[in-house]
């Protein structure tokens, strides 16, 4: 005879799952000690051990109700049914695979047009920035972070040609 807990452990589940299986039905009211403790025997293991079988196979409760209560066959039929939506699963996973991949050959992702080079230019302008000063901002940000200034000037949507003028002129001695 067990506890909840070690009836759990032995089954490779948790005390509360033994007694959520055991409030919704699917275990059988265990026999009682003389101190009221829930005492399983071997029926009880054999039977938890089933539960455990089927959860891990991805059946819902109701499912292993179903076998468990009616033992004529039921099983291969609910076995077969769950294949079919595994593979179900399986080919809308497979496709949201693809999608997702393709989504990631975009090399627009996450690049979306938020603000441009003119925009830029009339806000650091606004803030009293010389065409000078925008170009040792250039130059220190090209200095310090070189890959970061591409990404900079990739996300206002620089031509690729004006991007390689203005890195060259960035980097000329001042």
């Amino acid at each position: 005879m067990w506890t909840v807990s070690k009836l759990a452990r032995r089954c490779g589940l948790s005390r509360t799952a033994l007694l959520y299986y055991e409030s919704v039905g699917l275990m059988p009211a265990p026999q009682r000690s003389e101190g009221n403790y829930r005492s399983y025997g071997e029926a009880d293991m054999q039977r938890l051990l089933q539960i455990r079988a089927y959860r891990d196979a991805g059946l819902k409760l109701d499912d292993i109700r179903m076998i468990l209560d009616r033992p004529d066959g039921e099983a291969a039929g609910v076995l077969k049914h769950r294949l079919l939506e595994l593979d179900a699963e399986i080919g809308m996973l497979h496709a949201h695979q693809q999608a997702i991949l393709k989504l990631l050959q975009n090399k627009n992702l996450g690049k979306e047009k938020m603000i441009t080079k003119q925009k830029w230019v009339s806000i650091m302008k606004s803030c009293g920035f010389s065409n000078e000063q925008m170009n040792r901002w250039h130059a220190e940000f090209e200095r310090s972070a070189p890959e970061e200034h591409q990404e900079f000037l990739e996300f206002l949507h620089i031509a690729p040609e004006e991007i390689k003028t203005i890195r060259e002129q960035s980097r000329v001695p001042a």
